[in-house]
């Protein structure tokens, strides 16, 4: 992976705290053009070819990552949280957690878990919300924990950073679910910085998409496009069975033809399967249970054509999760290759077929 892939999975970033992600975000685009542009809430965007007669195509991932934040101290210095995004309780059961201050000091900690020695003959408890764990960062009481630097209102994230699997080919990490999107953006920008565009190119990464796809409707606002496309990675079943549907890593990139907030544009998904066959870039269908950002944006001004290029991930919204070079490399070659066809008599002919 190129590195600032792993730069930006390393860092942490819940809802509304993506200023550490954004920083970098920036800082790497105006390697690759000046012309950026920001909205109110912290989305952040690249541009090429601003000037173009061309349809205006907005790419983005989105910064943010699921986890926790600070709501209060125990007597006993144990650490309250509530969730930011969606996650299960028992699947952050006694993981290793850090608590971030504003200049990305770490405070460390553990979920509190009780052994089985001390539940053994016990009924056993139903499954935890997350509001319900405790983080233990060995403080003595609050003011101990205080002393240390917990504040309320801080954000929460799993300790658990890039590491490649033993075949080179996979790559475990935390909020792949969508750094992903974020480099993927970094690198569609990179490809196109000399080249000449058939389409303006907006591309970058939007905040708070884990609690309401908020950022995706104000940068819509902001860039206005004719046409979206979101970069996330998406939840796998292929360790769990899976089926024809539910996607399997190192399969391709995905084709989300359908999640409960967003039915994929007609012209938009026969335009991506003739591309794909035509360049021979691997790909798989996808039913969703969950949402991405297109779905918010494909609502603005008086609507938009929209489509999920999906990664196909393990393990999301949990502690880690995973995914395989095979399908970072289609992903990257299925956006470059949309991009390059992007003028407006495609365009019109891609909206036509509602």
């Amino acid at each position: 992976m190129k590195q600032y892939y792993i730069d930006l999975v390393n860092l942490p970033g819940a809802p509304s705290f993506e200023k550490h992600v954004r920083t970098y975000m920036r800082n790497a685009i105006k390697n690759v053009t000046d012309d950026i542009v920001e909205d109110k809430l912290g989305s952040i965007f690249g541009v090429l070819n601003r000037e173009s007669d061309g349809p205006r195509v907005m790419i983005a991932g989105h910064m943010d990552e699921v986890g926790g934040m600070v709501t209060g101290i125990t007597k006993e210095g144990l650490v309250k949280m509530i969730n930011l995004g969606g996650i299960k309780g028992d699947v952050y059961l006694s993981q290793q957690m850090i608590i971030y201050t504003d200049d990305l000091e770490e405070i460390p900690g553990v979920t509190a878990s009780k052994p089985p020695h001390l539940t053994r003959g016990k009924k056993p408890d139903a499954p935890l919300k997350f509001d319900e764990l405790l983080l233990d960062i060995g403080a003595d009481s609050k003011e101990h924990a205080e002393e240390l630097g917990v504040k309320i209102g801080q954000q929460v994230i799993s300790r658990n950073h890039y590491t490649p699997t033993k075949d080179g080919e996979k790559f475990i990490s935390k909020a792949w679910d969508n750094r992903f999107g974020c480099g993927m953006a970094l690198d569609v920008l990179e490809t196109f910085k000399e080249a000449a565009l058939p389409c303006s190119l907006y591309a970058g990464a939007t905040v708070q998409e884990e609690v309401g796809l908020r950022g995706a409707q104000t940068a819509a606002g902001l860039v206005k496009p004719d046409i979206f496309l979101a970069v996330d990675a998406s939840p796998c079943a292929d360790s769990f069975g899976g089926d024809e549907v539910s996607g399997k890593i190192g399969e391709g990139f995905l084709v989300r033809f359908y999640d409960p907030n967003a039915i994929m544009h007609r012209g938009m998904k026969k335009h991506i399967e003739a591309l794909a066959e035509k360049h021979n870039i691997k790909y798989q269908y996808y039913q969703s249970r969950g949402g991405t950002d297109a779905a918010r944006v494909q609502l603005a001004h008086d609507g938009v054509v929209v489509a999920t290029i999906g990664m196909p991930a393990r393990y999301i919204h949990s502690t880690t999760s995973m995914i395989h070079h095979k399908d970072y490399l289609a992903v990257k070659q299925m956006l470059v290759e949309l991009v390059k066809t992007f003028d407006q008599k495609t365009y019109e002919t891609i909206k036509s077929n509602v």
